[in-house]
Formats: C-alpha cells, structure tokens, sequence
C-alpha cells in the first residue's frame, strides 16, 4: 500500500469518525435517567445527524498549512488555525483551542496563547497531529512547537506524539495492524500519565473495561482508548470499531477520529467501508476535505 493510499486512509477515517461520533457526545451519560417512567415505553432515538467538528477542521487547516510551507512553522499552522476562527467556521471547538484562537485573533504570539496547567491536557492537540507524521523531516521540537499553540501542557504533548509515533510505525512498514499497537508505542515514550495508562491496558482485549477507566476529553483517557481501539481494526473492521466508541460514551467525535486516522493509516482509503465513504461525501465539508487531501498528495514527493 502506497503512502498516498495510508494519507487518505487516515485523513478520510478520521473524519468519518468524527462525523458518526459527533452526534453521540456525551450522550450516554444523558441518557442514564432511572428515574424517568415512559407509559408507552421509552421512546427510541433517531440516529443523530453527521457533521464534521473541529476535530477534522484543525486537522484541513494543519494540513494547508504543510502545503504552503515545506518546512513547517509553528506560526504558519497557527495563521492557518486562525483563519477558521476568523471566518467563525470552527464547530465544537474547546476551551484550550478557543483560548488560543481569542488570543491570536488580538495578536498574541503563536507561543504564548496556549492553556497552560493541568487543564491544558486535552485531547486537541492530538486530534490535529496526524498529518505531521507524513512528512519525513518533523522534528520532535516542532511537534511539541505545534501542540503548544492550545495546549502547553506535557501530558498533552505526549499524547500527540503517541499519535504522530504510531502512525510513523505504520508508515515505515513496522506494523501492518497485526502487532500491538499500544507495546510499540510504550518504549518510545517517556514516563508520563500517559505510559501509565498505556502499561495499564496493554493486555486488556475488552475496550468497554478501558472505557470505563475514562472516555472524556482528558488526554490521558482518550488518546489510549483511540490507540486500542484501531488496535482491534484488523479484528473487528473500522465501522464496528467507531461503533464500540460510541457506545463507551464520552467524547465520542475526538476518540473516533483519533482512532479512525490510525485504523484509516492501517487498512487504506479502499477499505474503508462505501456506506462510510458516502454518508461523508454526502456533507457539504466533502468538497473541502477531498481537495485539500489531494492538493497534499501532489505536493509531497512520496517514493
């Protein structure tokens, strides 16, 4: 499978993750009422609606960004971020993201408008990191450089260079959906929450137990929770997968698309499933999505 097919792949699945999860956010939680008695029976809930959020909207932008500068800038993906806010485009955003784009929009500098503190360690910065990993020459100081425009918080880096790691595994040919994702990513990671978690549940199979260990916006809940469940892609297909997160509860949109830009990366635009791919195509954003996906593959010289 050729690096391109992996880029669509990602870019693509992340999206539909975050479109089928969008509508189901925090849901669970609002369902959960014993106490209300329904005569005629409870009534059934109509599938929610797709629509993209800010999850693959930061995602476009990071992307435009990588297109029109070879060596990426943090300030340059911060300008790009910026024009959605300004354009009042972003859905879903954030306290941290929200923050940082309020505070650019009034010409603060790209380094000092994150959220900093034990409440800068969500899951944003994670959620935009992926395309990062298809470039060869990212350092790891522009990585950190990239999450610190919303989130100046450790954890919160951490959580995005596990994404951004993992999917360079797979781009380099080390894993191919087989392996345990969550054990290639714990060495190369250094002594965090995140690792905690990740130890944690590297042998536990049942992605509802690790749910229940926490399925919020909080980096470190969601990003394990995302890497295990595109660990079972292989298993249980991308459609099921997106399907278990949603019935975990929680930030059903961020963990879907984290978790579907890996499983995408893994099996390849291809395999994504066509009822997916049309329920995607079918939002007015597609025309957005599928163009910047393929002005990113003319732009990059891929062997």
């Amino acid at each position: 499978m050729t690096i391109a097919e992996r880029f669509e792949g990602c870019i693509l699945g992340g999206a539909i993750g975050d479109a089928f999860g969008s509508g189901y956010e925090n849901l669970a939680n609002k369902q959960e009422d014993s106490d209300t008695f329904y005569p005629f029976g409870k009534p059934k809930l109509e599938e929610p609606l797709w629509q993209i959020t800010d999850d693959t909207q930061l995602i476009l932008a990071t992307i435009e960004a990588m297109i029109e500068e070879q060596e990426l800038q943090p300030k340059t993906v911060a300008q790009h971020l910026l024009k959605l806010y300004q354009k009042k485009k972003l859905r879903g955003v954030g306290a941290s993201t929200l923050k940082a784009m309020q505070e650019l929009n009034v010409g603060g500098h790209w380094s000092q408008v994150g959220r900093k503190g034990e409440y800068a360690a969500g899951n944003g910065a994670a959620m935009r990191i992926a395309p990062l990993s298809f470039r060869k020459e990212i350092s790891h100081q522009t990585i950190r450089s990239i999450c610190y425009i919303t989130h100046q918080n450790e954890e919160a880096y951490i959580g995005a260079k596990s994404i951004f790691l993992v999917l360079r595994e797979i781009l380099i040919g080390n894993c191919d959906g087989k392996e345990n994702l969550i054990e290639i990513v714990i060495d190369k990671i250094p002594d965090t929450n995140i690792r905690d978690r990740l130890i944690l549940i590297r042998n536990m199979n049942s992605l509802s137990s690790i749910g229940k260990l926490g399925n919020n916006g909080y980096v470190v809940n969601s990003v394990p929770l995302a890497i295990a469940a595109a660990n079972k892609v292989r298993e249980i297909g991308i459609e099921q997968m997106y399907l278990e997160l949603i019935k975990i509860g929680g930030d059903t949109d961020t963990n879907c698309s984290i978790a579907g830009q890996i499983a995408g990366a893994l099996i390849g635009k291809n395999n994504i499933p066509e009822n997916l791919f049309q329920k995607l195509s079918q939002l007015r954003e597609f025309h957005w999505i599928q163009t910047t996906i393929n002005n990113f593959k003319k732009n990059e010289n891929w062997d």
